[in-house]
């Protein structure tokens, strides 16, 4: 396999850094403190998953149950979606729950790493979503691993190349690739902090149910 170019390694190293910071909050049995030590966490439970903080969370969802408040359909395809609404969306933005962040991360991979280097036809209403914690950090590491290897096909021309992913649901036509590769990772690093917030406001939430 032909070596990764220079511009685009220590893009890759973060994105790997920052998936793999992510899998060990949500899995444990330690994760990354930040200070090089070992923090004990437990994994994800379904109840976790799609907890929801304040009223009026969008989260994922039965599509027999319907939307949730202020959302217009569920997104993605099988007997779970996730809230959602055209442009503009609901002002002020709801608080989403962590199994919403979780599943907007993965279809984001999965899907821009299919019109990267695959089929160019994933849709939004065929990306399937997970009702359940285990199947949804499966599905995450999957599309990770789909997008990391959509990166590998990416030489130093591709790099440059506007519109070289053509995902349709962003700016990706419009722009140069290494600008899409920058962009994933801030997703998978400002996503993975709020996930790992949302995982000590569980955690608090039921050692001092009365707060």
């Amino acid at each position: 396999m032909t070596a990764a170019p220079p511009r685009l390694r220590p893009l890759l190293d973060q994105f790997d850094f920052a998936c793999e910071r992510l899998l060990g909050r949500l899995t444990g049995p330690v994760m990354d403190s930040g200070d090089g030590a070992d923090t004990e966490v437990e994994p994800l439970t379904d109840d976790e998953y799609r907890w929801e903080p304040v009223p009026g969370c969008w989260s994922v969802r039965r599509r027999a149950d319907g939307p949730g408040p202020r959302a217009a359909f569920l997104a993605g395809g099988g007997s779970w979606g996730r809230d959602t609404a055209p442009y503009p969306h609901p002002w002020p933005p709801p608080v989403t729950t962590l199994a919403w962040r979780l599943s907007h991360l993965t279809e984001m991979l999965s899907l821009r790493a299919d019109h990267t280097a695959g089929s160019r036809e994933a849709t939004r209403e065929e990306h399937p979503v997970s009702g359940d914690a285990a199947g949804a950090i499966a599905a995450f590491e999957a599309g990770a691993a789909a997008w990391r290897q959509a990166l590998l096909s990416a030489d130093d021309t591709a790099l440059d190349t506007v519109g070289y992913c053509a995902y349709p649901y962003g700016s990706d036509p419009e722009e140069p690739f290494l600008d899409i590769v920058w962009w994933v990772n801030q997703e998978v690093l400002h996503h993975g902090a709020e996930i790992a917030l949302l995982r000590d406001l569980y955690r608090a939430s039921r050692a001092n149910p009365q707060t």
